[in-house]
């Protein structure tokens, strides 16, 4: 693990929260976080889709979306990372933008004949398992949870917007690093 040497390293230990606790929690993340990841993977795999991509896909499944803003709302995640999913799906052709018909200045997202042929071929989609399982939750529980998890974000001050579960952030950047060796071949030749 690294560390960064000009500041001093925390210790783990002197917690007032007892550690059995601390395990459990770190526990469950690590399975939720894995679940995510595989899930990833397997649509990466089987059908050239990230997990975000094909989590697009699932909420586009029952009924378009009349804007960016609604498929965000669907998605729990901010309208400028659910955007760049868009646009990956729109040029594999896997969803189609248009013009609303009620009011001109809103795109409709839909799924096209191949998003929908994809998405029947797709493997079960964690982030909708772990949105159901956080939907069940009773309304104090899920009040607890959502208190608790952000004071762990501020506290780890890592408070930016995220990213959708597992968007191709990791694919994109193997393509560049991929790209560079090659460019680093060629010139080597």
């Amino acid at each position: 693990m690294a560390t960064n040497s000009t500041r001093p390293r925390e210790s783990v230990r002197g917690t007032t929260t007892p550690p059995d606790d601390v395990t459990t929690a770190l526990d469950a993340i690590r399975r939720i976080v894995q679940a995510l990841r595989v899930s990833a993977r397997s649509a990466e795999r089987r059908l050239g889709v990230s997990g975000a991509q094909l989590f697009v896909l699932h909420a586009l499944a029952d009924e378009p979306a009349n804007s960016l803003n609604d498929l965000a709302a669907r998605t729990y995640t901010h309208q400028s990372s659910v955007s760049v999913v868009v646009d990956r799906l729109a040029k594999r052709r896997l969803i189609s933008r248009s013009r609303s018909p009620q009011d001109g200045r809103r795109i409709v997202l839909e799924l096209t004949p191949s998003g929908r042929s994809l998405l029947r071929a797709s493997p079960e989609v964690a982030q909708i398992r772990l949105i159901h399982a956080l939907r069940d939750l009773s309304r104090k529980d899920a009040h607890a949870l959502a208190r608790a998890m952000s004071h762990v974000v501020e506290r780890m001050g890592i408070g930016e917007a995220p990213e959708l579960f597992f968007e191709d952030g990791s694919a994109a950047a193997r393509r560049r690093n991929r790209s560079k060796r090659a460019r680093r071949v060629s010139r080597a030749r």
